[in-house]
């Protein structure tokens, strides 16, 4: 039996906001069987739970929050919590985004190997997709589609010499998620970025957590972490993504030029389809490759 999943301890780390520029705080503390993931407000007082009914924006990340206050740029944390296996979790933060980090989930990777893996005593229950669902933006498209395991399958298309097509499949695993996908930057292009600071926003942006663009190259000295870090990023966004849902999903994901938006809506159309999922069990379903996937 695959098992619910908490953490052992409580762990903390500090870093920097990518809107507000300003040091934020992130402490996750374990939760009991069947809890969930809750992301709670520690400066104001209030508990945001994952799920699309949280979701308020998706203009340039994915936001969860209510009338009282919201917590902006959930997606890196969240794809290190679907690819660690977690179920029930309790975020606290005390402002009103994730800290950025570097730009990927590594850091968030690092937080919960600090934190350890508990195994509680209940079956871990995981979105198995029943039938294929979708939503589409003119040649834009995200889905799920059945299939006894987990894949992420990305193409994009930029009009800029440094990105051009690129395309990554990824067969999920814990262990192939931090070799493969955890390390993959955010990007941004310095025109965006100059209009947005112009608005308080990106103030926290930097050559430490994303990868820049002019109109003609790369900016960062290093360059890049792998030939096609941009579509392995955009993996990483969509994995955090479908972990709004609330838990893993079983079935294969594809997308050419997705987007938050695109994945928020699917997350929420997938939900309102009855037939489309049901809530299962690794036992019911007999895909002991799946369950490996956590190992």
């Amino acid at each position: 039996m695959l098992q619910q999943r908490t953490i052992k301890k409580q762990v903390e780390v500090t870093g920097i906001g990518l809107h507000k520029g300003e040091p934020i705080r992130v402490r996750l503390e374990p939760l009991e069987v069947n809890s969930g993931i809750v992301f709670y407000r520690e400066d104001i007082g209030i508990s945001i739970p994952l799920h699309p009914k949280s979701v308020i924006n998706t203009q340039m990340a994915t936001v969860i929050g209510n009338e009282k206050g919201s917590i902006s740029t959930i997606e890196h944390f969240l794809s290190a919590v679907y690819a660690y296996g977690i179920d029930n979790l309790r975020v606290v933060v005390n402002g009103n985004e994730m800290p950025i980090m570097d730009g990927s989930a590594i850091s968030f990777c690092l937080l919960l190997d600090e934190a350890e893996i508990l195994l509680q005593d209940a079956p871990k229950k995981v979105l198995c997709i029943r039938k294929p669902i979708e939503v589409r933006d003119g040649e834009k498209f995200v889905r799920l589609v059945p299939r006894q395991s987990a894949s992420f399958d990305f193409r994009i298309h930029f009009d800029h010499p440094a990105i051009g097509e690129q395309h990554h499949y990824f067969d999920f695993s814990t262990k192939s998620f931090v070799e493969e996908i955890a390390r993959a930057r955010t990007f941004g292009f310095a025109k965006d970025i100059q209009y947005l600071q112009s608005q308080n926003l990106a103030l926290g942006a930097t050559l430490q957590n994303a990868i820049g663009l002019d109109e003609h190259k790369i900016l960062n000295p290093e360059g890049l972490r792998f030939d096609n870090e941009f579509a392995r990023h955009k993996i990483l966004d969509a994995m955090g993504d479908m972990m709004v849902s609330g838990s893993n999903i079983l079935g294969a994901y594809e997308s050419f030029a997705g987007s938050h938006k695109l994945n928020f809506e699917l997350t929420s159309k997938l939900l309102a389809s009855v037939n489309a999922y049901e809530y299962v069990t690794i036992a019911e379903i007999q895909s002991r490759e799946f369950a490996k996937s956590f190992a």
